[in-house]
């Protein structure tokens, strides 16, 4: 080999050794958004609309989250006791606006606001027309979109004293930034950047809230009829039929790492030509749906779809005390890795996919029940990638941050007027968590913890403190999908509307650092408030 070839591979040598130490496509960019959600896509759009680079992490091949997997009835105006629409404002108002034009309702809609009148159908959507609607309004401002989760190898989010300086996803490509959101509904990036972090339910005496904690006396969404748990009718020792756990019921008002249940929100239809008929899934045990029959038995009366939705679709959810909502099977999720969240994912899906098929074929089902839910089935025109499908859960419950500002039932209480500094966007929604367990309770099936509503509710107003972390934890994170708040009050704030809200805001808190190159927490408020004003934030309501 002569000496010009030796000295060539030996650059080459060096060359390559140089570009694998190279942060593998390091991005350097103003402000990165973890998770394409609602409020991951309404931080960016603020962001990108106030001149700030902006990457936009999406954690799947589907932008949106909830909003586009299947929860295609906001809230909104739904209930016959107050009115909500008017404390939605800024980009969460225009993104409802599109929604209607997509429709062809937007006159209808415009009048509506006008004149406060209370029409819910006009804010429902399909899951489809969403993710257009988000997908042509990113594209409009030409905001980079990739796709990828966080790597679950050490040194992941690399920070220097307070401040984060890069994530690494799977794929190995690297992001960099100025400020960091994480928009997540489980809160990945602000775990891994170590930022304190609650999971479950804090006892009554933590925040002084009656609502939160073990509630050994649930009463909303309980079994209306007994149900007997046991294998053997009557025998404790035979054990307990699917969906009962084992876990004692004591300890009333303390806390516990246990979260409210998860469930697909699924879109149904009954058109024979866009209906995909509910099929035995490939793992089918007839006996896990033992308590339905049982239930049926006693006299109680099961669910059935209804359309909600355009086009004559649902967004079938999990209200009634025996639906598919799988209490107690996803206390793993928060903390879980990729391949536990796959799991639970699958499990539920499986369940549910049996469930349905159940109610639908199964002989013993009543006939007029099983003639019911026949006549619907999967549609066609959504989740066409997964088999008319939702792609993600229904994660009602992740990781919530704790910081110097702590959101509780007490902001919720009409009686406990507290005066809300710093106000980002309204919440106007009661404390609503759902079950987290089934158990024995006086010798039947009894459903623990769910709370909703009641009289002593407001709207309230969202502080900025509650979507920074403690100072000495981080300087250039923001979340506003996981906010400091406890089981109680994130039960207020957990809809997609107030998700776009807070999306927005921490966008143009984190412009507003980003171009002044100070801490999320140096932040004026003087100069936010400003901000948020000027981009339709809706910061004060009464009620």
């Amino acid at each position: 080999m002569n000496a010009r070839l030796l000295v060539f591979m030996g650059l080459l040598f060096i060359l390559v050794n140089c570009v694998n130490k190279i942060p593998k496509g390091a991005k350097p960019t103003d402000i990165c958004i973890y998770g394409a959600t609602s409020a991951g896509i309404t931080a960016a759009i603020a962001s990108a609309k106030e001149g700030s680079t902006v990457v936009l992490i999406a954690t799947n091949k589907h932008l949106g989250g909830m909003s586009t997997a299947g929860l295609g009835s906001s809230d909104i105006d739904n209930h016959s006791s107050f009115q909500n629409s008017p404390a939605i404002g800024g980009l969460a108002l225009e993104f409802y606006r599109r929604i209607a034009k997509a429709y062809n309702r937007l006159p209808e809609f415009e009048k509506a606001l006008s004149h406060r009148t209370k029409d819910p159908g006009l804010w429902k959507f399909e899951s489809s027309i969403a993710e257009k609607v988000f997908l042509d309004w990113l594209e409009e401002l030409n905001i980079s979109i990739v796709y990828g989760r966080l790597s679950e190898k050490p040194n992941t989010v690399v920070k220097e004293g307070r401040v984060i300086k890069r994530i690494t996803l799977e794929n190995g490509h690297q992001y960099e930034a100025a400020i960091f959101i994480d928009a997540t509904y489980e809160g990945d990036l602000l775990a891994k950047a170590g930022i304190s972090y609650v999971i479950g339910r804090e006892a009554q005496a933590t925040y002084g809230e009656l609502k939160n904690g073990i509630r050994c006396n649930s009463n909303y969404r309980q079994f209306q009829v007994k149900v007997d748990p046991y294998v053997e009718i009557g025998n404790p020792q035979s054990g307990l039929i699917h969906t009962i756990q084992e876990d004692t019921l004591n300890s009333c008002g303390e806390g516990d790492q246990r979260i409210q249940a998860f469930c697909f929100r699924m879109c149904l239809t009954k058109e024979i030509g866009n209906k995909i008929p509910f099929s035995k899934p490939d793992h089918y045990h007839r006996n896990w749906y033992e308590i339905y029959l049982r239930y049926l038995n006693s006299g109680g009366k099961l669910y059935v779809p209804k359309a909600q939705l355009p086009n004559g679709k649902t967004d079938l959810g999990a209200w009634h005390d025996l639906s598919h909502n799988l209490y107690g099977y996803n206390h793993g999720y928060p903390d879980g890795n990729y391949e536990t969240r796959d799991s639970i994912y699958g499990y539920h899906k499986n369940f549910t996919a049996g469930l349905f098929y159940f109610l639908a074929n199964d002989s013993e089902v009543p006939e007029s029940l099983r003639s019911e839910w026949s006549k619907w089935g999967l549609a066609k025109d959504e989740f066409v990638d997964n088999g008319g499908w939702p792609r993600t859960l229904y994660i009602r419950d992740g990781r919530r941050m704790v910081s110097d500002y702590v959101i509780t039932q007490k902001h919720t209480d009409s009686a406990n007027l507290i005066t809300i500094q710093k106000s980002v966007g309204m919440a106007y929604w009661p404390p609503d968590v759902h079950h987290v367990r089934r158990v024995v309770k006086d010798g039947y099936a009894y459903n623990e913890g769910f709370v909703f509503g009641g009289d002593d509710w407001r709207p309230f107003g969202i502080s900025y403190d509650a979507l920074i972390p403690k100072n000495k934890e981080c300087s250039n994170l923001i979340t506003p999908t996981c906010i400091s708040s406890s089981h109680i009050g994130y039960g207020a704030i957990r809809l997609e509307w107030t998700f776009m809200v807070l999306g927005q805001s921490a966008g143009l808190a984190a412009t507003i650092a980003s171009k002044k190159n100070i801490t999320v927490q140096e932040v004026r408020y003087s100069d936010l408030r400003k901000s948020l004003l000027n981009n339709g934030q809706i910061l004060q309501l009464n009620k």
